[in-house]
């Protein structure tokens, strides 16, 4: 049996289906395992990953893409040009395989295009309320791996996920979360309480365009917390300029860390670090509500968000809707924190539906391996 794990997108969807990647190589050794890459950075930073699991062969293989559109993913990461236009010159590669097993939903584009054989097997990336989770064409995978009841139940009331072709309790990410971050140093060598803002990238939905410069300004005329900003990876990805300009804008300021897209946004060593999140609709916030602590919500677009499951997470702390009195509102986030413990809890729990600390990965795999054999025997 042939089994790949292709790479399409950005790198923070990586963590969330290599763990599972690296369990089948090791639990079954007579299944080839193959991860298959898009440019030498990406295969560089998933070679570092996959080395946390030395007892792990896998193959390392590159998808094809045409010269204009690898320059273009070189300068100003993946699109939906050259998502589509990778699983598109690469069907042939995909028809060798039994499963494809993917983070992302852009490969089902793989079924427009003809390809039948292969299995998709989808191991969602993040554990948000956002509608864009449960989109309804997750029905065409052929099996889904996802964390908790939250994400299990809304999925089986629209309609979405077939008995005996899912499987729940896996959050890969986190297993490798463990193994890289079990000694990590604070973030700063203050004592002060570290806050990080985590703004989502889309327009509609970010804090960042209405309200992001006046947080980093506070932040860096204030002495009483210190600031991680640290944003979707996609915020910047397509607009790297603007980085770096903000890079310069609070360059020296020692209790500013801005990263506008290293891979320590995107494995948890921010979320993990911080004391107080500061954020949008990021499903970041479920990843640090892992271990509860106080948070805070910026409402840029006047959001009717009671009610409302595409924004459950906005019970879990303060809502605010302007910066103009940011440090009483942090002040009042920490204070009032208590308030909000029992139902962050209770969020994690239906979320992440994880019987204890110990890899969830292996769940994943073995869950794959047994549905495909089924499937051909």
């Amino acid at each position: 049996m042939r089994i790949v794990f292709p790479y399409i997108a950005q790198p923070h969807q990586i963590a969330h289906s290599l763990p599972v990647a690296m369990e089948i190589a090791r639990r079954y050794p007579e299944i080839a395992v193959h991860i298959a890459c898009l440019t030498d950075e990406q295969e560089a930073y998933i070679r570092r990953l996959a080395s946390l699991y030395p007892d792990s062969q896998v193959a390392y293989e590159r998808l094809t893409l045409p010269g204009p559109l690898r320059r273009q993913l070189t300068r100003r990461g993946p699109s939906v040009l050259t998502k589509l236009a990778t699983l598109l010159f690469n069907k042939n590669y995909f028809e060798t395989f039994q499963a494809i097993v993917v983070p992302e939903r852009t490969s089902l584009y793989l079924r427009r295009i003809g390809l039948r054989a292969p299995r998709l097997i989808w191991t969602r990336h993040g554990a948000g309320d956002r509608a864009v989770g449960f989109a309804r064409d997750v029905r065409h995978f052929d099996f889904i791996l996802m964390a908790g009841r939250k994400l299990e139940n809304r999925l089986l009331t629209q309609g979405s996920l077939r008995p005996g072709h899912y499987v729940t309790g896996v959050y890969a990410k986190f297993d490798l979360v463990r193994l890289m971050h079990s000694n990590a140093p604070p973030l700063f060598g203050n004592r002060r309480p570290t806050v990080l803002y985590n703004p989502h990238f889309n327009p509609k939905l970010t804090s960042w365009y209405k309200l992001g410069t006046q947080v980093l300004d506070y932040f860096a005329n204030q002495d009483r917390y210190n600031l991680v900003f640290a944003p979707h990876y996609r915020l910047f990805d397509a607009h790297r300029d603007k980085a770096a300009s903000i890079l310069r804008a609070y360059e020296g300021i020692p209790h500013m860390l801005i990263d506008p897209g290293s891979t320590k946004s995107v494995d948890m060593t921010y979320t993990m670090g911080a004391d107080l999140y500061l954020g949008d609709v990021s499903s970041q916030v479920a990843e640090f509500l892992i271990n509860p602590r106080p948070c805070l919500f910026l409402d840029a677009h006047e959001t009717k968000w009671h009610d409302n499951p595409d924004y459950l997470f906005w019970s879990l702390g303060p809502v605010i809707d302007t910066a103009a009195s940011l440090g009483q509102a942090l002040d009042g986030a920490v204070a009032g924190h208590p308030d909000f413990l029992d139902r962050q809890k209770s969020y994690i729990r239906e979320t992440f539906g994880l019987a204890d600390i110990g890899p969830t990965a292996p769940i994943g795999a073995d869950a794959i391996v047994e549905f495909l054999r089924k499937a051909h025997s």
